[in-house]
């Protein structure tokens, strides 16, 4: 069981579990909609084996690749086999669509544009899943390949306001920007750290452009996340002077510079991620405050 629990990530999953939840909340402080327990569980749990199917097809396909760079996942090292792995995506897959099924149906939408908008999101991120890692495979194609990730990882705030009819509220947009850009740029960076393993299977940025060139443009888009960040607490709905609050994220974020031109790919991944959970508190600690 703790195989099959590896192999959907579950460090991944905990961030999902947990930001479709906030994008929801972040739907009733902007479009006034009221926080459904249910249907929010609903939808979170649609997400969480979404994403656990996803990267157990990536393991899947990525086995020949793991032996060497990840030899103690759990297909390289023996723990599931390939046929195990597919019948539990099959299932992980069923499971999420019937719990976005009956999460729409138990929904309370205002308009169709409201119904539209929760299953178009869901729709959309299944197709960018599938091709992810299957026709046209844009995971081997480099940077079409990290926008596909963090347009998928950001679309979960997105789906989460939606899943209360609350995603036409700027606030769930500006919120898929930090999380898109900083993700983003993490993915980047991990390109870097990964490049001896995927040579010959995958075209990344960094083999072409270099890493050097790479972890600066990751900083650029770093940048673009903070930007993001700033934009709730000027155009509202939250005060000015709240930004404060962000203040660890910010000197989190502005602070990698350093390190990222030191090449210390690891360090900058996961400071990354911190700052993505940092900036995320932020938010809900200016809406109580």
């Amino acid at each position: 069981m703790s195989a099959y629990v590896e192999l959907m990530r579950p460090k991944n999953l905990v961030l999902a579990a947990a930001t479709v939840p906030l994008g929801a909340y972040f739907a009733t402080l902007d479009a006034g909609v009221t926080f459904d327990v249910a249907v929010v569980g609903l939808h979170a749990l649609a997400v969480v084996c979404f994403m656990g199917a996803g990267n157990a097809m990536n393991d899947l396909k990525d086995a020949a690749i793991d032996a060497e760079a990840h030899p103690q996942r759990p297909l390289p090292s023996g723990r599931v086999s390939p046929e195990q792995a597919k019948r539990f995506v099959v299932l992980l897959w069923v499971v999420s669509a019937l719990s976005h099924v009956l999460g729409v149906l138990m929904s309370d939408f205002a308009s169709l544009r409201d119904v539209a908008a929760v299953v178009g999101i869901y729709l959309v991120a299944v197709v960018l899943m599938v091709t992810y890692d299957h026709g046209p495979a844009s995971k081997n194609l480099g940077l079409p390949g990290n926008v596909v990730i963090s347009v998928l990882v950001g679309a979960v705030v997105l789906y989460g306001a939606a899943a209360l009819g609350g995603v036409f509220t700027p606030l769930p947009w500006y919120i898929f920007g930090v999380v898109f850009f900083t993700n983003l740029a993490r993915e980047l960076v991990k390109d870097c750290m990964d490049m001896e393993a995927d040579a010959g299977s995958r075209r990344t940025l960094p083999m072409t452009q270099g890493p050097e060139k790479v972890r600066a443009l990751a900083y650029v888009f770093l940048m673009g996340a903070l930007v993001c960040l700033y934009l709730p607490f000027w155009r509202g709905p939250f005060a000015f002077g709240q930004l404060v609050l962000q203040t660890p994220a910010i000197l989190m974020l502005i602070t990698l510079n350093g390190p990222m031109h030191q090449g210390n790919d690891v360090l900058v991944a996961g400071r990354i991620r911190g700052a993505m959970l940092v900036g995320l508190i932020g938010f809900v600690l200016a809406s109580v405050v």
